[in-house]
């Protein structure tokens, strides 16, 4: 088992900065009213993990797709209702975002225990942070404490997810405005170490690449194999992020150098004379990149979270109150 000491630590040193964004969040904000509430996550969730290997990467990118529109409020598992409001789902950038369902899963068993208590925003910050730890990266401690938004927004959701192909300056701006430093936003992104990318965001740089595009010849000629058609013929043809898709570790970092980063952004990060010196310690120091993901991960999971007098704990997560 590894050795949780130096996550616990990182946990209690971020608490200040936590505290300076949410003061109503905290690291045991459930042990009175629902004091098994991560126990019942983590039991819901190995159930989920051992029947689909690709689990993890799902509820890793559902955090993601969640925090970075409205902040880590849940908008991402509302549906439609009523004619003014539109699911975040029906956005091109949620395409392929899964697992919606297994959240509302976990959500029914922690009712069943303590009604009206465990927000929908905390399931998916802790079935984020259960993906990671049971894939083999750090196990993360986590304030918890998030309500749950009343309303979603399609139009946010267009505006404010990154595409794959954003530069490493769009990249930069985006997580220096959650509060990380360089060497936490270029963390943040070896989540892509877990999953796959679809076709449909490689083609361009398989068939028609930029001079300055450096990718790996062999690499993009493996790439053909799995995307032989500048349209590709089925949404759903994916090719794995790494040669580890189902293991958090650094060999993201390590593929980077190699010329071998699947998104445009991932080989950015190996080209810009400000991210390509991280990356390189990332590659040669897994201990170092868990830690620097560690705290990326607390700052992601905690952007724009609701008050309680702002936000709710839905009882069903799909639909407001």
């Amino acid at each position: 088992m590894r050795n949780s000491g130096p996550m616990l630590i990182l946990s209690l040193l971020l608490g200040f900065w936590v505290g300076a964004n949410e003061a109503q969040m905290s690291y045991d904000y459930y042990k009175t009213s629902c004091p098994n509430a991560e126990e019942i996550v983590q039991r819901e969730l190995i159930g989920i993990f051992l029947v689909d290997a690709t689990a993890p990467a799902a509820f890793l990118r559902l955090l993601f797709h969640d925090c970075q529109v409205q902040g880590c409020d849940a908008s991402i598992l509302l549906d439609a209702y009523g004619s003014r409001t539109e699911s975040e789902m029906k956005s091109y950038r949620n395409f392929a975002v899964r697992k919606r369902e297994a959240v509302e899963q976990i959500k029914s068993a922690l009712e069943a225990e303590c009604p009206g208590q465990v927000s929908c925003a905390d399931i998916i910050a802790m079935a984020a942070r259960e993906s990671v730890s049971f894939s083999g990266g750090p196990r993360i401690g986590i304030p918890l404490g998030r309500k749950d938004s009343r309303t979603c927004s399609l139009q946010r959701a267009d505006a404010y997810l990154p595409s794959p192909s954003i530069s490493v300056d769009g990249f930069l701006q985006t997580f220096n405005s959650k509060g990380m430093s360089l060497e936490e936003s270029v963390a943040i992104l070896g989540a892509h170490t877990l999953g796959v990318g679809h076709c449909l965001n490689i083609v361009k740089r398989l068939y028609d690449p930029s001079p300055a595009d450096r990718m790996d010849y062999t690499f993009r000629a493996q790439l053909r194999l799995s995307c032989p058609t500048t349209v590709p013929l089925e949404n759903v043809t994916f090719v794995s992020n790494d040669i580890t898709p189902v293991i958090f570790d650094n060999q993201y970092f390590v593929e980077l150098l190699m010329g071998r980063g699947l998104f445009q952004i991932d080989a950015s990060l190996a080209s810009d004379p400000r991210t390509l010196p991280i990356v390189r310690n990332f590659a040669a120091d897994q201990s170092y990149f868990y830690r620097t993901f560690s705290s990326a991960f607390v700052k992601l999971s905690s952007t724009n979270v609701l008050s309680s007098a702002r936000g709710e704990v839905r009882r069903q997560c799909s639909r407001a109150n």
